[in-house]
């Protein structure tokens, strides 16, 4: 499975797009622009999979570095602190990885009120 089955490409373009200068990358903007704030439970566990490319069950700060690239190939790394503010959001049990159900918490937050 890929992102362009849950996510429009131009939704995800855009998203990419607007953070595309370095420490302007906002998770919250981001996950309503590219739609996955609006998705169901089952579709963000799905994006949870994609991005947890060592298949742990985590998202660790390592993997989490090259977050916009699974959205649009030729997209900048994240910058180190972009990373880590990344991480420090969701990671509510301090273990400094993202677990899908933090993840799945983090998402909803984002949502449009």
């Amino acid at each position: 499975m890929s992102l362009a089955n849950i996510l429009s490409e131009e939704a995800m373009k855009n998203a990419v797009e607007d953070c595309k200068d370095p420490d302007t990358f906002c998770y919250k903007k981001f996950f309503q622009l590219c739609g996955l704030s609006s998705k169901s439970e089952k579709e963000i566990e799905n994006v949870f999979q994609i991005l947890d490319k060592d298949k742990s069950g985590y998202i660790e700060e390592s993997e989490l570095k090259y977050f916009l690239q699974w959205f649009d190939t030729s997209a900048r790394t994240l910058t180190e602190k972009e990373t880590k503010n990344f991480i420090s959001a969701a990671d509510d049990n301090n273990d400094g990885r993202i677990g899908v159900e933090e993840f799945h918490i983090m998402v909803s937050r984002s949502s449009a009120s």
